[in-house]
């Protein structure tokens, strides 16, 4: 797996481990998932929008980059876009001269917020859709705009979703993204950068491969796409906040113990995590949500507020010794490798001084959080098996907690109505 390393840029965009979701549209108003593209543009009209409150909600969840639904699959635009009346222009909003990505992008600005946008490609009221190559144009034309005229793009999120059997034209789109937005994280279609986990639980799995020679489609089709070599390509873990990924009046957040659960299967396995803080009809993050969410990074900074380091040192084929310089108590650790040279450590072991097992399990990656029962040591041994590996880091926590919650609910895989 070493052999495929990574960009510069894909070993930043990991490190910065979490973003925010903001799922946003026409169909917050009308309590739809998927809309067909007919719903009438002039019902969009939130009364509060308030792009710095989404942003600064991001931040104080800890999020580093935030991606937002400038087009979902109904073709509505949230910016003024030169392609099609179906946009903000033709609503009510801020008197037809809105623009949600600008207030967005102004906002990430504003809290040093790094921007995602997402563009379906599948759209369901652009007229020319059917006509490949006019779509094509059309499509191209919709990214230009977006990649001009909002600053640097962090990343560009191209959904599967309803496009099983459609092709796009992904050697131009990739050449524009390469002319106007290089250093954009690309998401699981075209030439990706990074993939999708594979289902909308922000669940990975033991072990989590950054370099996969296919990736998964979407949550509604078994297919998947077959990539020409082996890429690294990182995992993105994407989950809303409640069950839906628009808002919906009769939703609430999930639980804490739920959202715990999910970070330690994403970001505790060495994946990203991108969480979906949807909007309501005024244009805000719920107070419910922002309360949730403000239990949820206390809970995770409490967690991890006060590490205990190791000092390594290699001890020869793929043994190192961490030394905690006196006996410690713990219940969490923390392994990170060097990923510079690609990801190197398929398997591993932790032990004590004298032998006992505390953990066996897969991948490490960016980060490894293991929860275990208290221990007591000054000093572990870790069995690394993979081709030169090389650990950068070893912390102990001890927070009081010794397991992972569980999941409440996973997300439908039937297609949303």
């Amino acid at each position: 797996m070493h052999s495929v390393i990574p960009t510069p840029a894909q070993l930043v965009w990991q490190r910065d481990a979490m973003g925010a979701f903001f799922h946003y549209g026409l169909n917050t108003f009308h309590g739809k998932e998927w809309s067909d593209g007919t719903l009438p543009a002039a019902s969009f009209n939130p009364t509060e929008l308030d792009a710095e409150q989404w942003v600064h909600t991001a931040v104080s969840m800890g999020a580093k980059y935030v991606v937002v639904t400038a087009k979902h699959h109904d073709g509505f635009c949230l910016w003024p876009t030169a392609t099609t009346e179906y946009s903000v222009a033709s609503s009510p909003w801020r008197g037809g001269d809105g623009d949600v990505v600008a207030e967005v992008a102004a906002a990430c600005r504003k809290f040093g917020m790094k921007l995602g946008i997402y563009l379906s490609p599948w759209d369901r009221n652009a007229a020319c859709y059917p006509d490949r190559e006019a779509y094509d144009d059309f499509y191209l034309a919709q990214l230009r705009e977006l990649c001009s005229s909002y600053g640097e793009l962090a990343e560009l999120w191209f959904d599967g979703a309803g496009s099983q059997g459609r092709e796009y034209d992904w050697e131009r789109i990739s050449a524009l993204i390469a002319e106007l937005q290089p250093e954009a994280m690309v998401f699981n279609m075209g030439a990706p950068t990074i993939r999708w986990v594979g289902n909308e639980d922000g669940l990975a799995a033991d072990p989590v491969h950054y370099v996969v020679a296919e990736t998964n489609f979407s949550n509604y089709t078994v297919h998947s796409a077959a990539l020409t070599e082996a890429l690294y390509l990182p995992p993105e873990c994407d989950v809303s906040l409640r069950r839906g990924w628009f808002w919906h009046p009769e939703d609430e957040p999930k639980e804490l113990d739920h959202l715990l659960a999910i970070y330690y299967r994403s970001i505790g396995l060495g994946a990203n995590l991108l969480l979906n803080l949807p909007p309501d009809m005024r244009g805000l993050i719920p107070a419910q949500d922002v309360a949730r969410l403000g239990e949820f990074s206390t809970e995770v900074r409490r967690r991890f507020q006060t590490p205990l380091p190791a000092a390594l040192s290699a001890a020869g084929d793929g043994t190192w010794l961490a030394d905690f310089g006196a006996e410690i108590a713990f219940d969490h650790l923390r392994l990170s490798e060097d990923l510079v040279t690609g990801q190197r450590v398929a398997h591993h072991l932790v032990l004590t001084e004298d032998g006992r097992l505390v953990v066996e399990a897969g991948t490490i990656g960016t980060q490894r959080i293991h929860v275990v029962e208290p221990v007591r040591a000054a000093q572990l041994i870790i069995h690394l098996e993979g081709e030169e590996p090389l650990l950068t880091a070893v912390t102990a926590f001890s927070t009081g907690v010794s397991h992972v919650p569980a999941i409440n609910y996973l997300a439908t895989t039937e297609a949303p109505k």
